[in-house]
């Protein structure tokens, strides 16, 4: 088949699955879009930063028929500095519209040490503000109980009522700022429990699901029982969860002894058969990301899925809440266990570390399960939504980290996200990225706490020898994507000669810097993929093709982010300065010349900046660490004419 023709047919199966793909990524993305408001008053609270949450117990008394919740909570709190009171992020909304009750938390008492506290719920700020009677101790460890009563705020939808089959159903979704609707909590990213203990009151026709281990149900005598869970990893506030209705519970087994732990599935019972049908592909997902990072962080407890009426899936540490079944979504959501659970965002700046990575790590699950050509047509599918507009980095600014739209939008912090990972891959290669990302998951000082983008370029820095600076600085911190011009002539010798230009589509990056695949055709369906490292505009290189070049393809395999590309075969006029070059520039000690075949090195000879020679050879290897650091000038004399260089030695 022709390439074009070739082409054609790979550009139709491309079209059909990113259909299918990007539908399933952006119903991801709408569901973890929590709030209904595109503009949330919500910044690090500072009321909040002189203490630490060390426990929560939680309990809860609820019913999934009525929009009321009925609380008590305890916290644990270490004080970092002398207190003499203490905030908790609560919200309060003083209309009366609610038609279920009057769309308002009401705190009844606040207790510690069996003695009443004042307080003030602050309706403005959403605060509430305890004073103790005494000042506090910094370093010393207190408890305060906070019980509570009331419908919580619905414009966040935090907590939310439906009905599935005429059965009333209950669940909460607090990412990224709703877990303040229904509790008194410390909303920030920077801070998390060490434990909860999660107590939910229910009639006693329903099933409570939340984070941990089930520890006991008691039947209260009166149509109600209360279920105990207990959750032994340090979790932040947005990821505690509970969901109540008629349930019906089945069983997985996943991991391998000693670290082998139950998937328990909470399941509407009318789904009960398609479910397990469809959530038997958990098993061998859970063996992949095992096989590529690390054992499931959550080992000691469980895995799980609840389903509920939300439209896509929420990633609450050990159990996903779920409103479909679908093997994107199960990938998606179990990703998170490790990328957003295990370590989490510090800042909704970097939300990509969540979402990109979780993305990402179902393409993977693509990759491994169908194949690279369906892989590669995931790739395209991203690459195409990503680059339907100009402009948008993955790193977020502080403005736009108050903006759920922004945190959740699927072309940056999903689509972008997950290309950009695979871009590290791509340019780091498969053993130095996943030993990078295993350190990160395992570094003892990220593990089970906040991360930061810095995190994650300083362990893929020190498992690949590279400096990603301008990796980062380019594809993480810059906008836009790059469009390349691709030029190929045969040049004898079985040699073909390749210019490569670049366009950037914003002003906020002057060039990307990629290795990039260049995929050459010759008569008879002969095929050769060459990568070159493509570090300036108008760069040529020579390589070796082991036929006549009759056709070109630019990025075959879908590696890198980019858009309305040009590949052609034409006479190129080849301008061997351009094609020498110096590898690595800077360098610490070694440093190739690399240059076409079919030319002679005859000599080099190597200036410091005052012009003295430093260094003499006819070997185009050389070993520069005996060398003050500083720029270097070198002179190549070759059989095609003489050729000026420049280096930096590090």
């Amino acid at each position: 088949m022709n390439k074009i023709l070739l082409n054609f047919f790979l550009l139709l199966s491309f079209s059909i699955s990113a259909q299918d793909y990007l539908k399933e990524i952006n119903e991801i993305a709408e569901a973890e879009l929590k709030s209904s408001s595109s503009l949330v008053d919500i910044q690090v609270n500072p009321n909040t930063l002189n203490y630490d949450v060390v426990y929560h117990r939680l309990e809860f008394e609820v019913d999934p028929a009525e929009y009321f919740i009925s609380g008590n909570v305890t916290t644990d709190f270490i004080a970092l500095e002398n207190m003499n009171s203490i905030t908790f992020d609560l919200g309060r909304i003083t209309n009366t519209n609610n038609p279920y009750y009057n769309n308002r938390i009401t705190v009844g008492s606040v207790m510690m040490n069996e003695e009443p506290l004042d307080f003030e719920h602050n309706s403005a700020s959403k605060e509430l503000i305890i004073q103790f009677p005494n000042t506090l101790l910094s370093g010393t460890t207190n408890s305060v109980s906070i019980s509570y009563v009331g419908a919580p705020n619905t414009t966040e939808q935090g907590f939310s009522i439906s009905t599935h089959s005429g059965v009333p159903v209950l669940w909460t979704l607090s990412e990224p700022f709703g877990a303040r609707d229904w509790w008194p909590c410390k909303q920030d990213l920077n801070d998390k429990i060490d434990s909860i203990d999660v107590f939910i009151t229910a009639p006693s026709q329903y099933v409570s699901v939340s984070n941990g281990v089930q520890q006991s149900v008691v039947d209260n005598g009166n149509g109600t029982k209360t279920t105990h869970f207990q959750h032994n990893y340090k979790i932040p506030a947005y990821l505690i969860a509970i969901a109540v209705t008629n349930y019906s519970i089945f069983n997985q087994q996943a991991g391998t002894a000693p670290n082998d732990f139950p998937v328990v599935n909470y399941i509407y019972p009318e789904n009960l058969t398609s479910a397990q049908n469809s959530l038997a592909v958990t098993l061998p997902i859970m063996d992949l990301f095992e096989e590529l990072f690390e054992t499931y962080p959550f080992a000691n407890e469980k895995y799980g899925h609840a389903q509920t009426n939300m439209g896509g899936g929420m990633e609450h540490t050990t159990v996903s809440f779920m409103g479909s079944f679908g093997r994107n979504l199960i990938a998606h959501e179990l990703a998170h266990q490790w990328f957003g659970n295990k370590v989490t965002c510090g800042t909704w700046k970097d939300i990509w570390l969540n979402e990109g990575f979780a993305t990402y790590l179902s393409g993977l699950v693509v990759e491994d399960f169908d194949g690279p050509t369906s892989f590669v047509s995931w790739k395209n599918s991203l690459i195409n939504n990503i680059t339907s507009s100009n402009n948008g980095a993955v790193y977020l600014t502080d403005s736009e980290a108050t903006s759920v739209n922004r945190i959740f939008n699927s072309r940056l912090s999903y689509n972008k996200g997950a290309m950009v990972a695979h871009m590290l891959r791509w340019k780091m290669g498969d053993e130095d990225f996943y030993q990078g990302i295993k350190n990160y998951l395992a570094d003892p000082l990220l593990a089970f706490g906040y991360v930061v983008t810095d995190d994650l370029q300083i362990h893929l820095e020190a498992a690949s020898g590279m400096d990603l600076t301008e990796f980062f600085e380019d594809w993480v911190y810059g906008q836009g994507h790059p469009s390349y011009t691709v030029s190929v002539s045969n040049s004898g010798n079985n040699q073909a000669a390749i210019t490569i230009n670049q366009s950037q589509s914003n002003a906020s990056v002057d060039f990307f810097e990629m290795p990039v695949e260049v995929r050459l055709y010759g008569q008879g369906n002969q095929v050769f993929d060459v990568v070159l490292e493509h570090t300036t505009n108008g760069q040529q290189f020579i390589v070796n093709v082991p036929f006549v070049v009759t056709d070109v393809d630019f990025d075959p395999n879908r590696h890198i982010i980019s858009r309305n590309n040009s590949a052609t075969l034409g006479l190129n006029t080849l301008d061997l300065s351009n094609v020498i070059q110096l590898v690595p520039n800077p360098t610490k000690a070694d440093l190739r010349v690399d240059y076409p075949q079919n030319i002679n090195i005859e000599n080099i000879q190597v200036f410091s900046n005052l012009g003295q020679l430093v260094l003499e050879s006819q070997n185009p290897l050389l070993n520069v660490n005996s060398l003050s650091t500083g720029v270097y000038y070198m002179t190549i004399s070759t059989s095609e004419g003489t050729f000026h260089k420049k280096f930096i030695k590090n």
